[in-house]
């Protein structure tokens, strides 16, 4: 009996010992390694939520980008709120059941500052993007483009027809697309890119397009060898060829992973700021390169954007190379885009005198029509557009060429009607067969600024060719070829007395020694076959024409200046003798 009253107070003693502090302190630890497990866990969800939002957005890391203040503000809240939240469930919870007022409170002093950090950085961000507007810096952003007057008939030189563009990107998606069709073994794979950047290309205009993946699975089974072509479509001649390469295109904008072209910029350049266009283009070898201009910011935090830099990235082998924009290769044509160009100008057209006056009186003020066309001078790539009033006339005060490589802008004092008249006119001309005009493009014929334009169907495709003259838009010239075209409008303008019969505006020139001089008859006119020493080319001379008639005055050995264009036949048809 004894015996058996010892052991129930030694187990008695047991449990009293229990719950001393002593036997406690095991719980307790637990309870606090399970809590820092806990926030570390929580840290560790956070920390992988941020990388992934960043590999995602690949925002830039840096105080003049919009979204890096965004992102900010984002987290400042999102940090608050849960924060604030697990604090108030805890202390509700409190212990033993009871609610912890003391760390209640302290919450609500923690939410309270985080609410105060977020409206700091607001207001410092709001200040920013007040403080960098053309309400108070109107003088500043009047000031971002210099803009040169010059003289059309001096500048616009009269082009041969062979390096007149004659496609929109349009009509070019139509041709790459139709021909990426014809392509069996790449066709089911993929695609080709809506990006068809004009350049100039061994002197002539030519539209670039990669190819892109056709799906999430296409790239899955070819990013290995990468994209193995792209498309240049000859804007003259119209020939499209699918490109291949001996070596795959690996960085592009259809990469899903590290290989996109925009994830490859931001992880080895994570504090630029790139502009919202990149541009693909291949060097004088058909090499493709991405041109990626880095915006710079002349006003404030946020405002005044034109181009500091440019990174060329190589897209087969990812290499990239930086430069200012002052020094970017010559065979670079786009760094600054048509729109950013536009908006420049238009900054410069209507805040002569002050932002308000732009709103309300609007005195002096001048912006740019509503489209714009590529003109290809001296190697590089002119953005065109018309000038008008601010209060919406139908008519131009002139024009702007805005270099898309080096920013050069020159203004032309050409009064008329705004392209969208111009275009007009032409349509009606062909009413009844209902072809619509692509924007013009803008030449000097025969001296005379003249909207070049083409007539497409209702599929796209270019039935007809138009030239309207600007200054007078009811004088319009329809044809078939673009030499057609260019003989009535020529014959157009002698009729009206602007020019003499013949004078040229798009004609090939020649010049030499008589080799050879011939007389045939033909449909019952005389004609001179001529040719020149050191040229295979014939040329066709009909004395019907009264202003040739002096050809039979030459002979083999003299020397002799021609102006004509390629007939369908391959002969030269001579239009003007000099």
């Amino acid at each position: 009996m004894l015996r058996f009253l010892k052991t129930m107070q030694t187990k008695r003693n047991r449990r009293d010992s229990c719950g001393s502090a002593e036997c406690a302190k095991p719980g307790k630890r637990g309870i606090e390694m399970s809590k820092t497990i806990k926030k570390i866990i929580a840290a560790v969800i956070v920390l992988a939520a941020l990388g992934i939002y960043y590999y995602v957005t690949i925002p830039a890391v840096n105080i003049h980008s919009a979204g890096f203040w965004q992102c900010l503000l984002f987290f400042i809240a999102a940090v608050t709120v849960c924060y604030v939240l697990a604090k108030t469930r805890h202390s509700l919870r409190g212990k033993g059941g009871k609610p912890d007022l003391k760390e209640a409170f302290g919450s609500l002093k923690l939410a309270k500052a985080g609410i105060a950090l977020f409206l700091l950085v607001l207001a410092v961000y709001l200040a920013g993007s007040v403080l960098s507007s053309p309400i108070v810096n109107a003088s500043r952003y009047q000031k971002l483009l210099t803009v040169e007057y010059s003289d059309f008939s001096k500048d616009i030189k009269e082009v041969s027809y062979r390096t007149i563009p004659l496609l929109d990107k349009n009509s070019a998606e139509l041709l790459g697309n139709r021909k990426m069709g014809s392509m069996v073994d790449m066709v089911s794979q993929f695609e080709v890119s809506s990006e068809y950047t004009q350049i100039n290309y061994q002197d002539t205009p030519v539209r670039v397009a990669p190819l892109v993946y056709a799906s999430p699975i296409k790239w899955l089974t070819n990013q290995g060898e990468g994209i193995p072509a792209y498309i240049r479509i000859d804007m003259a001649t119209q020939n499209t060829e699918c490109v291949k390469l001996s070596e795959g295109i690996k960085y592009s904008e259809s990469e899903l992973l590290n290989r996109n072209i925009y994830r490859h910029l931001r992880f080895r350049y994570p504090t630029y700021i790139f502009d919202d266009q990149i541009f693909f283009e291949i060097d004088d070898e058909g090499t493709p390169f991405w041109v990626c201009p880095v915006k710079k910011f002349n006003i404030g935090l946020f405002g005044g954007q034109t181009i500091g830099e440019v990174v060329l990235c190589n897209a087969i082998t990812g290499e990239c190379r930086e430069y200012d924009v002052e020094d970017v290769p010559n065979w670079i044509d786009k760094v600054y885009s048509a729109e950013l160009l536009t908006r420049l100008y238009n900054y410069n057209g209507t805040l002569k005198h002050g932002y308000f006056n732009s709103i309300l009186g609007q005195k002096d003020c001048l912006q740019t029509t509503n489209g714009y066309n590529y003109i290809a001078l001296d190697d590089d790539v002119w953005v065109y557009t018309g000038v008008t009033s601010v209060s919406g006339d139908q008519s131009n005060v002139g024009f702007v060429l805005m270099n898309q490589r080096t920013m050069e802008t020159k203004f032309y004092t050409v009064e008329g009607a705004i392209e969208d008249s111009a275009m007009s006119s032409a349509e009606g001309q062909v009413q009844n067969l209902g072809y619509r005009a692509s924007f013009p493009l803008l030449l000097n014929i025969s001296g005379e600024p003249t909207y070049f334009m083409a007539l497409k169907d209702g599929a796209g495709l270019v039935k007809k060719y138009a030239m309207v003259n600007v200054q007078k838009y009811q004088w319009v010239a329809i044809g078939d070829t673009v030499q057609e075209c260019e003989k009535a409008y020529v014959k157009l303008l002698a009729t009206n007395g602007i020019t003499k019969s013949g004078a040229s505006g798009i004609y090939e020139q020649a010049k030499g020694k008589i080799a050879s001089i011939a007389p045939v008859v033909v449909e019952g006119n005389t004609h001179y076959y001529v040719s020149l020493v050191q040229s295979e080319e014939i040329f066709d001379v009909n004395v019907a024409d009264m202003t040739l008639v002096d050809i039979v005055k030459y002979t083999v050995g003299d020397t002799v200046s021609f102006e004509y264009e390629v007939s369908e036949s391959g002969l030269c048809s001579v239009v003007s003798l000099k």
